[in-house]
């Protein structure tokens, strides 16, 4: 029902007076007002302000008590059921759709999940802040502000959720981001004007837009623009399918050389395609992990498409030995520190491992003792780890090339696997796959082995890649 101007104040006074300190908190965030105090006059001042930026300035008090659920407000001071208010609500909701799912989610959270979702933050959240979120709603306003979840943005929210074993509440958030196309549809003909007066591509409209957006668009253009929906079906349907891999630096490329060959081609290569590259030389097993440890932590080297990690070495078995041969580290170690739970920003994003050793044939530590695992203070899995399970985890790439030792003696030698690898990256620059440029590179390392016998190359790949992904 509506309220004569002169009434809105005694209405708002009524609901604020009403409410206790964690539902006035709740007012803030759905006000979009997180940073006010919950003072009782605060409370006032907000809702004043926001029900007048509404022509119907009741019908975003009536929501805003239904998401409260203070259905005895609703009837007291407004006289409507909440069956009245929702059937008037339906199609025309007010408050924020985001701030609403967040503020679902928080309720529907326990203190355990909390909990654990503060625990899968610890690593993009500062330490300071994340002590002060008592609520996920806290929680929600910090990863806001880090810029790593809004309205269009919400699948690290989701990744974290399944991790933390609510799917339940993972669920709302994709049907959150399929109901959020509907809401786009009535808006896709301001689109669809831009793509006729503009005659641009629909390559380049789509560029950059969510994925709401290009859906929406497509949806309108396929019922509606006979003469563009095709192509915007088949570009839709092309980047579902695929990686995001077009930001610019593309992410960041750690490259960790042991043995001083080929570090610098790598470097020049993945420049060229566009990396942030960080080149490490002559690192031991400990720096090896240390290093990796640190780049895994910066949330600036983590902001692009996805990682690449490309390490030299020699090696023994499955663990790397780096410079010194005094320390040795599992292989497993160095992909576990990129995983979702260990790096949260790298969630749903590729990480590709290009990882050439030089096998020693006999491993005789040269000091009276070897650093282990946990002499390294190394993450990961309890009890011993075995190669076969890499990778174990989502969007992995894992590309490991192994030769004898006795090839570095050669002055002059340049690994084939690396040498075929950036050669096939760097004409893969016309929208190649990467199993098919991995597939060039297992040809010539074929080759290689067909015509050198005594010189072969053993080549594995291993990987959990979603997606296509394309160079």
């Amino acid at each position: 029902m509506a309220y004569p101007d002169h009434q809105y104040l005694l209405v708002i006074n009524q609901i604020a007076e009403s409410l206790d300190s964690s539902e006035r908190r709740r007012v803030f965030y759905l006000c979009e007002s997180p940073d006010a105090d919950d003072s009782m006059p605060c409370v006032k001042e907000t809702l004043t302000s926001k029900v007048m930026c509404y022509e119907s300035g009741y019908l975003f008090l009536e929501e805003l008590l239904l998401e409260l659920k203070r259905f005895d407000i609703l009837k007291k001071v407004c006289g409507l059921s909440r069956e009245e208010v929702a059937m008037t609500l339906e199609g025309s909701q007010v408050l924020p759709r985001f701030r609403v799912l967040m503020d679902c989610l928080s309720e529907d959270m326990a203190s355990e999940d909390l909990s654990t979702m503060k625990f899968l933050m610890s690593r993009t959240i500062p330490g300071e802040k994340m002590e002060k979120a008592k609520t996920f709603l806290d929680l929600a306003v910090e990863l806001e502000k880090q810029d790593l979840v809004s309205p269009e943005r919400v699948d690290l929210l989701e990744e974290c959720l399944k991790n933390a074993g609510r799917v339940d509440l993972a669920r709302k958030v994709a049907a959150y981001k399929t109901s959020g196309v509907q809401v786009l549809l009535e808006y896709s003909s301001t689109l669809l004007l831009l793509l006729s007066v503009t005659r641009n591509p629909p390559s380049r409209v789509l560029r950059g837009a969510s994925c709401q957006v290009r859906y929406a668009l497509v949806v309108c253009c396929y019922r509606n623009v006979q003469h563009y929906n095709r192509s915007l079906y088949l570009e839709f349907q092309r980047q579902q399918d695929q990686y995001s891999f077009s930001s610019n630096p593309r992410g960041v490329c750690v490259i960790v050389d042991c043995v001083g060959k080929d570090g610098d081609m790598l470097e020049q290569t993945f420049k060229t395609l566009r990396f942030n590259v960080i080149l490490y030389k002559w690192l031991n097993a400990e720096e090896i992990f240390s290093t990796l440890r640190d780049i895994s932590k910066q949330r600036e080297n983590l902001k692009g498409d996805g990682l690449v990690c490309c390490i030299i070495s020699r090696a023994s078995e499955k663990r790397l030995l780096g410079v010194d041969l005094c320390t040795s580290l599992h292989l497993n170690r160095i992909r576990h520190l990129f995983t979702a739970d260990a790096c949260p920003l790298l969630a749903g994003k590729p990480k590709l491992f290009f990882i050439k050793t030089y096998n020693v044939a006999v491993f005789q530590p040269r000091t009276r003792t070897e650093y282990r695992d946990e002499d390294l203070q190394t993450d990961g899995c309890n009890g011993p780890l075995r190669y076969e399970c890499i990778p174990t985890e989502a969007d992995v790439f894992w590309s490991h090339c192994w030769t004898d030792e006795y090839q570095l003696q050669d002055e002059r030698h340049c690994s084939i696997y690396l040498k075929a690898l950036t050669d096939a990256l760097l004409k893969g620059q016309k929208k190649t796959k990467l199993l098919d440029i991995h597939t060039e590179v297992n040809g010539a390392i074929f080759e290689h082995n067909k015509r050198n016998p005594a010189e072969s190359y053993s080549i594995d790949l291993k990987h959990t890649l979603r997606k296509d992904l394309y160079f």
